[in-house]
């Protein structure tokens, strides 16, 4: 991650923006780098982490279930809040909202499912990330792009 965050005081001063509004949008920068990229020294390293596989799960247990924040204010996070700041409709593109003739890119999750996010069984094509063995809230069952199933298996 740039810049890395390096301290409690780093992380607990990330999320209470969001819990207060300063930062209104939450998005990834899946970087998956290869181990031997990573394996050097810090200043050498490149920025990123894995983060696609984590990220609904991660903040949906700090912020919905550590700090309390509604699922639907969370889930507007990554959805209609950047969809709205870069006016996307304005644009020509229907995204970040569910509605008749808009796009089909959803992902449908389990909001009760509690794992553990285990970096040897990830489907990227990395294993960097900072959460391996974490607690995990939420899980994704099924991702649609253009309403045709990416991942998951159709019922």
């Amino acid at each position: 991650m740039n810049p890395p965050l390096r301290s409690a005081e780093d992380r607990e001063a990330c999320i209470a923006a969001v819990l207060d509004g300063t930062m209104d949008i939450i998005a990834t920068d899946h970087a998956p780098h290869a181990a031997h990229e990573k394996n050097v020294e810090f200043e050498r390293a490149p920025n990123g982490v894995t983060g696609l596989e984590t990220a609904l799960g991660a903040t949906l247990r700090i912020l919905h279930g550590e700090h309390g924040m509604p699922l639907l204010k969370v889930l507007a996070l990554f959805t209609s809040a950047p969809a709205q700041a870069f006016r996307l409709r304005d644009l020509g593109h229907d995204l970040g909202r569910i509605a008749p003739g808009a796009a089909a890119d959803l992902v449908v999750f389990d909001p009760n499912a509690q794992w553990s996010y285990n970096a040897a069984q990830t489907v990227s094509k990395s294993r960097n990330t900072p959460f391996h063995g974490s607690p995990m809230l939420g899980r994704v069952r099924y991702t649609l792009v253009a309403g045709t199933m990416r991942y998951g298996a159709a019922d």
